[in-house]
């Protein structure tokens, strides 16, 4: 039996409606939509649907002709007052007409699939699955209000756990911040579909699945961060005070082409994402790999490839915490224009 929404008084003011961790008070992106039943369950509760805004990959046509209660929902939703957009890719939502200037607190992609492939725990596969995972977070977290939540339902089984979601989730400041159940009837009249094949409108089994929430990682995680790491490991820092030899003068760069594979998908992050490429990150990676081989040298009866990925793991740390500082700044760019 479905369960009943319920409306709450708290501190998003009288009478807010809420389906699980959705209210009416939330700006709303709904990414990867089948048949727009999600959309509509939400709708129904709120009374109203202004805040949401629906998108799907497929075109209005193919929707309607894939799924049979399609243009019903979408003539709901229309009637409700939302956004519907069509022929949106979820790698590339960012630099949509109708949302590159759009902020949101909640963005929401129930489980992500790029396509039946082959099987599922076959390792190609399960790379492309990732790769359009990690394309939405890297767009998503560019459209998230400042304390905005984005979300990702997702199975928790094998092979479905191999994508990991929250590592995916973390190259793009993404920092998870609860785990819940994932149940259908949280979400009364939402029907999961295959999307695909001669079987798209038919549900595919849920099995143990969650909802995963991520936020975009604060300064406060920064100290809570540097509070755990051992006093002889270097303090990272979102600024670029806290390394302004680097800033200032070219460090040497050693082990350089190593280095850029290990780091490259960092480093096409923060040219796609912020425009040109940072001399910072260029110059500061590298300067910091340099640091830790010595260090590693200068102890006694140590071989340096010994810890080499601990280090590779403080470098990577610095260069999430930079793109943050990037991310934050560019925040407070777009406040003062209600972006």
């Amino acid at each position: 039996m479905a369960r009943i929404p319920w409306e709450s008084y708290d501190s998003y003011g009288e009478n807010v409606k809420w389906v699980k961790h959705y209210c009416s008070n939330h700006q709303i992106l709904l990414v990867g939509e089948g048949d727009f039943s999600f959309s509509c369950c939400l709708a129904r509760v709120f009374g109203d649907a202004s805040n949401i805004v629906a998108t799907s990959l497929d075109s209005y046509d193919v929707v309607i002709n894939k799924y049979e209660r399609a243009k019903a929902n979408l003539d709901m939703l229309y009637h409700f007052g939302a956004k519907l957009l069509h022929g949106v890719d979820a790698m590339k939502m960012k630099l949509h007409t109708d949302l590159q200037m759009r902020k949101f607190d909640r963005i929401v992609y129930n489980f992500p699939h790029a396509g039946f492939l082959g099987k599922e725990d076959d390792n190609r596969v399960i790379t492309v699955h990732k790769n359009l995972v990690c394309g939405f977070f890297k767009n998503a977290s560019r459209m998230l209000h400042p304390h905005g939540e984005v979300h990702v339902s997702h199975k928790t089984t094998k092979p479905f756990d191999l994508w990991n979601i929250e590592e995916l989730a973390s190259q793009s400041s993404l920092l998870l911040s609860e785990r819940v159940k994932f149940e259908i009837e949280d979400y009364p009249g939402y029907a999961n579909k295959r999307g695909e094949g001669e079987r798209s409108d038919c549900p595919f089994p849920l099995g143990e699945c969650c909802t995963f929430k991520f936020r975009l990682y604060s300064e406060s995680d920064e100290s809570i961060g540097s509070h755990h790491r051992s006093t002889q490991e270097p303090q990272m820092c979102s600024s670029e005070r806290a390394y302004p030899n680097i800033v200032m003068n070219h460090a040497p760069i050693v082990n350089n082409n190593q280095c850029h594979q290990v780091f490259r998908e960092y480093f096409d992050h923060a040219r796609s994402t912020f425009g040109q490429a940072d001399d910072y990150i260029f110059h500061s990676v590298p300067h910091m790999l340099r640091i830790g081989l010595e260090r590693c040298s200068a102890e006694s009866n140590v071989n340096p490839l010994n810890h080499y990925i601990s280090h590779l793991k403080e470098l990577q740390y610095m260069c999430k915490r930079r793109i943050e500082y990037l991310q934050n700044r560019l925040l407070e760019i777009d406040r003062p224009y209600g972006l």
